[in-house]
């Protein structure tokens, strides 16, 4: 441990880029803290305290969407604008040509995505807007009003996704996802205090809290074993001439994660599984508030639809992710095979069979971690704090990337130092 800080002390650039991120961490949390004016909160508060979907959104964004501020859509329209040019990078040709032409094809797709993440903010933002409004909670009901808001929300999503590209181009980490961290992590001093206000009253004992613990670290263990499982495929490279020089004739791995998909499954189906809800909310009428009741949060026929649609959502994601077919053509045009396996077609039945049962496990995990959250409370007695599998599986999987990061700037710094 004391090597390593050790090594961040000495590593300037890496020191530099820790720097950057905290602020622009600050200039977050100081956005999530200014409201968009003319919002009447009394109305809002009311909204949250109806139930537990406002509260689940509201901790994607730090807190942000509660208070109406600048940062209420946080950056999901930029998280699903990115998953659906994700999707059409498998079905648009000139798409996927983008995608193999590299750093410049990167560059066209990275600027179609921020395009089309301003579209979806304005949607968005229409629609909270437009909820707001006929809930009486504006001020002024105006169009001209209605419009400014849309503006400022639209402009709030189109900052944080700026701050998030800041801090990946120069700081450490990957900015979008770093976001959704930082909001994450900001409401975790709010959640321990209501649990040792809890304990202070007696309405939880200290062996309730005691099953809370074991079971917050219970998953904590999970999320990162299953993060970190993979299955290791063996693959043996032929020796080949190139000219006057020998390639090949080593062995190495291809690793297939157990969660390949990672969190993707869990936000579609919550995307879809909170509609009617939403909807109900907002639209008064009867047989829309039956369906938005008997879908209501955290009730059994909202579990069951959320676990099998996160269990559908892994395969699908998965398959569209991991294009086998051009990674067993890949082998075969240089020269590798799995040992017993001829390359071709046969080497992609058998990562595609390989994959399949792997897949099987992450998604099971996936819904399992998902739904867990509806029955911790009942399970401990702790009501009204949010443990959630989805902001878990989020905070251990960009932690552990950011620290991957962390290591490889320090390790380029010592093998920069020892060619010097």
């Amino acid at each position: 441990m004391g090597s390593a800080f050790a090594n961040f002390a000495a590593n300037k650039e890496l020191k530099d880029r820790v720097l950057f991120t905290m602020v622009m961490f600050f200039v977050f949390r100081l956005g999530v803290h200014i409201p968009v004016p003319g919002v009447d909160t009394s109305i809002l508060e009311s909204l949250f305290s109806s139930g537990n979907l406002f509260g689940f959104l509201d901790l994607f964004s730090g807190g942000a969407l509660s208070k109406f501020s600048l940062f209420a859509m946080s950056i999901t329209p930029y998280i699903n604008s990115s998953i659906i040019m994700q999707l059409l990078t498998s079905v648009i040709p000139t798409l996927e040509e983008w995608r193999k032409d590299g750093q410049e094809g990167y560059k066209k797709i990275q600027k179609v995505t921020r395009y089309f993440t301003i579209f979806l903010a304005v949607v968005q933002a229409f629609g909270m807007t437009y909820a707001l409004r006929i809930n009486h909670a504006l001020v002024d009901n105006s169009w001209l009003y209605f419009g400014f808001i849309i503006v400022v929300l639209t402009a709030g999503t189109c900052l944080l996704m700026w701050i998030g590209e800041q801090i990946t181009e120069h700081g450490i980490g990957n900015g979008i996802s770093l976001i959704i961290f930082c909001g994450i992590v900001a409401r975790f001093p709010e959640a321990i205090s209501t649990v040792i206000e809890y304990l202070k009253i007696g309405t939880i004992s200290p062996f309730q809290l005691l099953l809370f613990v074991i079971i917050a670290l219970g998953m904590i263990l999970m999320v990162i074993e299953v993060n970190e499982g993979q299955r290791r495929v063996s693959i043996q490279y032929a020796k080949r001439v190139v000219g006057r020089k020998m390639y090949g004739g080593h062995s190495t791995f291809l690793p297939l994660k157990v969660n390949q998909a990672g969190v993707i499954p869990i936000i579609f189906a919550s995307s879809i599984i909170m509609l009617p809800v939403t909807l109900a909310q907002f639209v008064h009428i009867g047989w829309v508030q039956s369906v938005g009741n008997f879908f209501a949060w955290g009730s059994w026929p909202n579990t069951i639809c959320y676990g099998i649609l996160i269990f559908i959502f892994t395969y699908f994601y998965t398959a569209i992710s991991l294009n086998i077919k051009e990674l067993a053509d890949n082998m075969k045009k240089y020269g590798g095979f799995i040992p017993g396996i001829r390359p071709g077609e046969p080497t992609m039945i058998y990562i595609d069979k390989v994959m399949s049962r792997i897949t099987l496990a992450g998604a099971l995990f996936l819904a399992f971690i998902a739904i867990l959250p509806n029955f911790i409370g009942n399970i401990t007695g702790i009501q009204g704090v949010y443990f959630g599998g989805t902001s878990l599986l989020i905070v251990v999987g960009v932690a552990l990337d950011t620290m991957r990061q962390a290591q490889s700037l320090m390790v380029t710094r010592n093998y920069q130092g020892f060619i010097k």
